[in-house]
């Protein structure tokens, strides 16, 4: 496995890069601080730019880990930061990882998350050397299986009862795909 860190990624509308600070605040105003976005994958909400800030402090000092794949997603039209998408699970001895990601709402349902979990299975598999990449998603969240599903991830199965939101216990998905599964995929695109 190459461990080679958080590097650029462009793609038709996207550009995939590390987080800086300037990005504070297109997190707060389109994702940071909605809890229908931070929630559905169990993240906090962030209020203050000060608390933004205090995110940024983590992902900008976790580049110098060399397992470190986060990436702001950047509309090319806009400049703007519209959500993130990482690999926040990185198993260099297996060679897996898993991705996670959110998106603001007025990007949602029209391809950018699509599109960016395919720029990134791209760049796990050839440039870090992965051999699987897994994904979870709460079973109540039909728009990140959609995502999921259109990039051709293979359902693992479903954790019961995995989650308490909103009240209720809800499960978690998971879906994987391995390199050759990818490779397949990318030749029938």
């Amino acid at each position: 496995m190459n461990n080679i860190g958080t590097q650029n990624i462009e793609t038709n509308r996207l550009l995939l890069r590390k987080f800086e600070y300037s990005d504070a605040d297109d997190m707060l105003t389109l994702w940071a601080s909605k809890p229908e976005i931070q929630h559905m994958y169990s993240e906090p909400v962030y209020t203050t730019l000060e608390a933004v800030n205090g995110l940024l402090d983590k992902f900008i000092s976790a580049y110098n880990n060399e397992h470190c794949y986060r990436w702001a997603i950047i509309d090319k039209t806009d400049k703007r930061c519209i959500g993130q998408i990482a690999y926040y699970l990185v198993d260099a001895k297996n060679h897996f990882a898993e991705i996670e990601y959110c998106l603001a709402m007025e990007y949602q349902k029209r391809g950018y998350m699509t599109e960016a979990v395919r720029a990134v299975l791209d760049f796990g598999f050839n440039k870090i050397g992965l051999h699987r990449v897994q994904i979870s998603t709460k079973e109540i969240n039909a728009p990140s299986k959609r995502v999921i599903e259109k990039c051709g991830f293979k359902f693992e199965g479903k954790l019961r009862d995995f989650f308490f939101y909103n009240g209720e216990y809800v499960g978690r998905l998971y879906y994987s795909m391995l390199k050759d599964e990818f490779e397949m995929i990318k030749k029938d695109v």
